[in-house]
């Protein structure tokens, strides 16, 4: 983080590319602080955690042409704990339900288990209906694009942790969709080459020696990825 200087961030896309532990998702984690964006299930200033970024915001000067009208951090780990809590919520719910069974109605039961379900109900009023009916890649992407839309600022933190390159694809998709509004950002830590090809976007990569801009092709990601697949045999020999 010690080189963190003068970065552009003016650019409609821009990508942190490292190794982990260079402290990309901490950078991301600082700037979502600054702007005390949203995440699953609350917002970043009254979370928990987040020690780095609070250690880090005397320190960050931020120049703004104005304020985002949105904002929206979206970190893998907030998705999965969500579908965690929401299934363990269930299962509590189901097990003390289950003794009205018979008694009640299926409906009655079903209206009740929703209404002791306070993430349950958070999530029909956010998405509609149930996430049990997507897969997980699909749930993730349902989640981003109810979150992001036009006239905002959007941080994206390794969001490729629950998606297949298909998925990623679709990812990719929506971000040039959304895109086609001028008032629209993204900001994306990852570590996926795949991600790491959007057309338009600005790549810096954190190394030990410094950040630098970069094109795709010239990460480290880049070249290990391409390497192994040309030639896999020659990597696995050795392990």
């Amino acid at each position: 983080m010690r080189f963190a200087h003068d970065i552009a961030l003016d650019n409609r896309l821009t990508i942190f590319v490292g190794d982990n532990g260079c402290g990309k998702s901490t950078l991301l984690e600082t700037i979502g602080l600054y702007l005390d964006a949203p995440l699953i299930g609350g917002r970043i200033a009254a979370r928990q955690g987040f020690e780095g970024p609070r250690a880090l915001q005397p320190y960050l000067e931020i120049q703004q042409v104005r304020k985002p009208l949105k904002s929206f951090f979206f970190r893998a780990e907030d998705f999965s704990e969500f579908l965690y809590a929401l299934k363990r919520d269930r299962s509590s719910n189901t097990a003390h339900l289950d003794e009205l069974k018979g008694a009640v109605s299926d409906g009655v039961i079903e209206e009740m288990n929703n209404n002791m379900n306070r993430t349950l109900k958070s999530m029909y009023k956010d998405y509609g209906d149930s996430l049990h009916a997507f897969s997980h890649g699909e749930a993730y992407l349902k989640i981003i694009g109810e979150h992001i839309s036009d006239n905002g600022i959007y941080l994206l933190d390794e969001p490729e942790a629950a998606l297949s390159p298909q998925k990623q694809l679709s990812l990719i998709a929506y971000i040039l969709d959304m895109l086609k509004s001028n008032n629209t950002q993204f900001i994306i830590s990852t570590h996926s080459p795949i991600l790491m090809g959007i057309p338009g976007a600005r790549l810096y990569e954190i190394q030990e020696q410094g950040i630098q801009q970069v094109d795709f092709r010239d990460t480290e990601h880049y070249r290990i990825t391409h390497s192994f697949l040309n030639n896999p045999d020659m990597y696995l020999r050795y392990l």
